[in-house]
């Protein structure tokens, strides 16, 4: 009998030490779950676009646009960086046009953009539905000058190119279906026109914009 009461004695006191032990042992939480971004940006996307304009450097022109986009993103799995390329071209309306008064004779001369467009590069950063975005590249506009005097209208149009830079936000509303807003700088080289029988050389194009526009994501 005073074995077995030794023996049970014992086991109580070990397991009594055991539980001790293990309340002892220091916790360590889980590291929480790698989670996806809710959307991905990735797919072929079409566009329609519009906003105002205005000159800088030699050049007051202003005035609005309209036109279209398409273009591609690329986001990998896991990933909140977006990298893209889009194409864009606009049809326009920026006048400047400037009266002047040489001895009694009247000289009007004008610069209008007809229409401009891009090629670039964007990349950008997702939160979700948001994406906050930077783009840069080729850009060209189509410019026709013309002076007038005595009645008589003398008229070229050249196509510029340079480049242009800008950046914007973007979201998409719905799956497919996305709304933006934008801002570019864009600076062009001069031309040669050829207006009253000679080649007369112009200065850079220089403009800004701010367009809005809606986009449809094709998945």
């Amino acid at each position: 009998m005073n074995r077995l009461l030794l023996a049970a004695a014992l086991l109580s006191v070990a397991t009594a030490a055991s539980a001790a032990d293990m309340q002892a042992r220091p916790y360590t939480k889980a590291p929480p779950p790698m989670v996806s971004p809710a959307y991905n940006w990735s797919g072929f996307y079409i566009g329609a676009m519009g906003g105002y304009g205005w000159g800088s450097g030699d050049s007051d022109a202003s005035g609005g646009f309209g036109g279209g986009t398409v273009g591609y993103n690329w986001q990998f799995p896991g990933s909140q960086f977006v990298f893209g390329i889009e194409v864009d071209a606009a049809g326009a309306s920026f006048k400047d046009s400037i009266t002047e008064d040489f001895g009694g004779i009247l000289f009007t001369t004008e610069n209008k953009i007809n229409a401009f467009g891009s090629v670039t590069g964007r990349a950008g950063f997702a939160m979700d539905a948001a994406l906050i975005y930077a783009k840069g590249g080729y850009a060209w506009a189509n410019n026709e000058a013309s002076i007038s005097v005595l009645g008589q209208t003398f008229s070229d149009s050249q196509t510029h190119s340079g480049y242009t830079v800008g950046g914007g936000l973007e979201y998409l509303f719905t799956p497919s279906w996305s709304a933006k807003a934008e801002y570019m700088y864009t600076s062009l080289g001069g031309e040669t026109y050829n207006l009253l029988g000679g080649p007369l050389d112009s200065s850079n194009l220089e403009f800004h914009t701010i367009k809005v526009g809606v986009n449809y994501h094709f998945r």
